[in-house]
């Protein structure tokens, strides 16, 4: 789907909030609120926009700390790199991970409550993980910039 100047404007507008009134949204990309819900029913259907999600602020939720782990695998094979991705993808403790280029293979970040919880994390998920020859943790000391909404040209 080609994005023009209008959905643009609307993607840019929902990123700030998702859970804007159809009509509110219309008046501020200059739309009628029909062709404005046209618009954004075709953005869902191409699949830019994913889903709709509340955004938690994590440390009022109690866990405070980021932890960034590299993880490097044992071998590069379909059957080890298959069986670590499925258990990440079970594990409600690891907030992002990505298949890497360079030393390690995936990087992914998980969020504790403090080091205890850490540990724990560290000893009932991440030591478990299928194919782990070596991890190597990160503690963040604060954010700088977290952003979940990515820039739009809208002229």
């Amino acid at each position: 789907m080609k994005l023009d100047l209008i959905d643009r404007r609307i993607l840019d507008v929902l990123q700030a909030d998702g859970r804007m009134a159809n009509a509110d949204l219309a008046d501020k990309v200059g739309l009628s609120p029909s062709a404005c819900l046209r618009r954004l029913r075709a953005l869902e259907e191409s699949g830019i926009i994913d889903k709709y999600v509340a955004l938690l602020d994590q440390r009022k939720l109690g866990r405070r700390m980021d932890v960034f782990v590299e993880i490097s695998l044992v071998g590069q094979s379909n059957e080890v790199l298959e069986a670590f991705e499925r258990a990440v993808a079970r594990s409600d403790e690891i907030m992002e991970c990505f298949l890497m280029a360079g030393d390690a293979d995936y990087m992914m970040r998980v969020t504790a409550a403090d080091p205890l919880d850490f540990e724990r994390i560290h000893r009932e998920e991440l030591a478990r993980l299928p194919g782990v020859l070596r991890m190597k943790s990160s503690f963040a000391i604060r954010p700088i910039v977290r952003r979940t909404a990515f820039p739009m040209d809208t002229g």
